[in-house]
């Protein structure tokens, strides 16, 4: 599992976890994309945002590894902000090939993508 070495570990001031310290010995967890539903709790709001900024300031617009990366928390935004780039995709798979979507990136964290996000 690779280990994303300057990723913040969680959403600063929360216990809102972006990483996880060891691979899961009962198996990987896998992506799934979840739906998020206008109702969703501020906090819940802010840690999407607060990932998806850690996600666009790391990588951009290159190709990443999941790695280390939250199952959970990478879930909220995966199959829109967060895409496959490997046709088959394996969700249970630390290797896998993630990008982020620009377009969606911007349409849904305009703060994000302008720069104007502050943690």
């Amino acid at each position: 599992m690779l280990k994303h070495r300057g990723f913040p570990g969680r959403l600063p001031g929360t216990d809102f976890q972006f990483t996880i310290r060891r691979a899961n010995p009962k198996g990987v967890t896998p992506l799934v994309a979840r739906q998020r539903f206008a109702d969703r709790r501020p906090a819940d709001r802010r840690a999407d945002e607060g990932f998806m900024w850690a996600l666009w300031e790391h990588f951009g617009e290159e190709e990443f590894e999941r790695g280390n990366l939250d199952a959970g928390r990478l879930s909220w935004l995966f199959g829109r902000e967060v895409v496959a780039v490997e046709d088959p995709f394996d969700p249970e798979s630390y290797d896998a090939l993630l990008r982020i979507d620009v377009d969606e990136l911007r349409a849904n964290f305009p703060d994000v993508y302008n720069g104007t996000y502050s943690a």
